[in-house]
């Protein structure tokens, strides 16, 4: 990690420790945390355990002081700082293992959709679809590779009858969109691995202009949490130099999903509509009805 980056992670993660310190044991795992990030990202509690000379409970119970459920909430999100803090290369380097490349990646996709199962807050995807079903606009900033995240769920959310629009990969356009954002609007930040200068800005200046910001990352950066109604933790760790974005369009499906429940009257009325248009527009290639074979000769 470079000087910059220790800084940052040291800084975040002391900022969780509570106002009476950690003591005891408790701080002799809060040291393993901090100088050795590459350690405590991937290595087991126990293997943390054993470095910091404590038991796995106490392991625990210093994640459950910092702030998380317990060691695997808090791992996560050390992980995605960590790699967040490397190269590209650095982390393609971090990822070189046995067996094919194909492989490991379905694998490491499989784990994050599980870890995302059984972590995600349902009840906070039912908060921000509510949002954008009240919302007059809403805005969907996506950058880099991920920003095909937040196409997909802009463009399901207008079929699902909202106006959802969604800015990727130009701070000229999100600059005029955010300018016309005001109270009752809602911005959704979708940002994974390193963050783009501009969408927390964008989150910022359109939570002080009263506009409702929900962020999907994988690392809560104070700068975006702090601009955010409710951060969606998102697994986006990859077996290559950049992250994974099934658990990001898992997400993006499930959100959407539970906003055509909002209002299925609605939503049934906007996919009707659009199924007309595409049928008036000639969208869909229907393929030509197979003929009926002759009949055979009598007896076959």
């Amino acid at each position: 990690m470079t000087e910059q980056a220790t800084d940052s992670f040291e800084d975040w993660l002391r900022a969780r420790v509570p106002p009476r310190g950690l003591r005891g044991k408790a701080a002799a795992v809060l040291e393993i945390l901090l100088s050795q990030p590459r350690r405590a990202s991937f290595g087991s509690a126990g293997e943390l355990a054993q470095v910091a000379g404590v038991n796995v409970a106490t392991v625990t119970r210093t994640a459950q002081a910092l702030g998380f459920a317990g060691w695997p909430a808090l791992q996560q999100e050390l992980r995605a700082r960590y790699l967040s803090s490397l190269s590209a290369g650095q982390v393609a380097a971090e990822h070189r293992g046995t067996g094919s490349p194909s492989s490991r990646s379905l694998r490491r996709d499989l784990d994050s959709l599980a870890l995302l199962n059984r972590r995600l807050d349902e009840g906070v995807l039912a908060t921000i679809a509510e949002a954008v079903a009240a919302a007059g606009r809403t805005v969907i900033v996506a950058n880099g590779s991920y920003a095909a995240v937040g196409l997909a769920l802009a463009h399901n959310a207008r079929l699902a009858g909202y106006p959802v629009t969604a800015v990727a990969n130009g701070d000229a356009e999100l600059a005029n969109t955010v300018a016309a954002l005001g109270a009752g609007d809602v911005l959704v930040a979708i940002s994974f691995w390193r963050l783009y200068e501009s969408t927390v800005l964008a989150a910022n200046v359109a939570r002080s202009r009263g506009v409702r910001v929900f962020a999907l990352t994988d690392a809560a950066s104070p700068a975006l949490a702090e601009a955010a109604e409710e951060v969606v933790m998102v697994p986006a760790e990859g077996e290559a130099f950049f992250p994974s974005l099934t658990a990001g369009m898992a997400v993006a499906q499930a959100l959407v999903t539970q906003l055509a429940a909002v209002d299925p009257a609605r939503t049934g009325a906007s996919i009707e509509a659009a199924e007309a248009m595409w049928t008036r527009f000639g969208l869909l290639h229907r393929r030509p009805a197979t003929p009926s074979p002759p009949p055979g000769p009598p007896g076959s």
